[in-house]
């Protein structure tokens, strides 16, 4: 058994991990609250949008733009990787990376070439020290950039397309569904495909568009691709911190449990070093 002030050492360690986690956790939970609230303020202008789109898609008829036309390269695909710069946030990185390695051997299986654009550090050093083609990465990224990253990732990736540097783009993120579910998304973002069918109602009422609708659709498809790309963004930041905040709960409580566990050693060995003591009192005594 460990001596008593070995297990005293540890106990005082023990404490002052678990008053780190709390704090953690104490910071985290208010990052998810702005987090969340930009998130969710987002949803409903991108939703509308979409319809929008769909709206105008289905009016318009034959509709020709850049970013719904499908490349002469049909082999290179791009993987914009979202996740985050920290760890200590559980699986939040690892379920992503894992998920988006799966997709990324199936299009290679397909015979596509398959390059990667990395924001975060965790999906940067996952998929390099793996060997796959990172070709770029953006790291140590602030929440208040999240505009102006937006804005230069799309005309990066419209500029991409344009010169067939690729034949689509994915866009691969954790979806914010709730503070314990997070899901990993893989979706497709160029091409751009616009899905008409959708908003119920649409099909029965005649719009008049002024100018036509391939103009309006000339200003709308960029302005949707950069609102998704933001979009993406935000519910990375709120499942970083969602994640970050259960983890750090999770670590508190465990350390709660194992410092009982530590404390009920310590008294355990303090009796039988106070026992100890008495029975060579009484054995000293009975000697004499």
């Amino acid at each position: 058994m460990a001596s008593l002030a070995d297990i005293g050492n540890r106990i005082g360690s023990v404490k002052n991990t678990r008053q780190i986690t709390r704090a953690m956790k104490l910071v985290a939970g208010a990052k998810l609250a702005r987090a969340t609230n930009a998130a969710l303020a987002a949803k409903p202008y991108q939703e509308a949008l979409t319809r929008v789109l769909g709206r105008v898609v289905q009016s318009a008829g034959d509709v020709d733009h850049p970013l719904l036309k499908v490349p002469d390269n049909d082999t290179d695909v791009l993987v914009v990787v979202m996740t985050s710069d920290r760890g200590l946030c559980g699986a939040f990185n690892s379920r992503l990376c894992r998920s988006v390695e799966t997709e990324i051997e199936a299009l290679k299986q397909t015979g596509k070439n398959v390059q990667l654009l990395c924001y975060g550090k965790k999906g940067r050093s996952h998929f390099a020290s793996r060997g796959y083609d990172v070709i770029d990465s953006v790291l140590d990224i602030d929440p208040a950039t999240y505009p102006q990253l937006s804005e230069d990732l799309a005309n990066r990736l419209v500029d991409g397309l344009a010169s067939n540097q690729f034949s689509e783009v994915r866009l691969a993120f954790n979806r914010y569904v709730s503070v314990m579910t997070q899901d990993a998304s893989f979706d497709q973002i160029l091409p751009m495909v616009i899905d008409g069918g959708d908003d119920e109602g649409a099909s029965d009422v005649d719009y008049i568009y002024e100018p036509d609708g391939n103009q309006i659709l000339g200003q709308l498809l960029p302005k949707s691709l950069r609102t998704r790309i933001y979009q993406a963004f935000l519910e990375t930041q709120a499942g970083e911190q969602a994640s970050r905040m259960t983890a750090m709960d999770a670590a508190t409580r465990n350390a709660g449990e194992l410092i009982d566990s530590l404390t009920l050693d310590y008294n355990r060995a303090r009796q039988a070093a106070i026992t100890k003591e008495l029975i060579e009192i009484v054995s000293g005594a009975e000697a004499l």
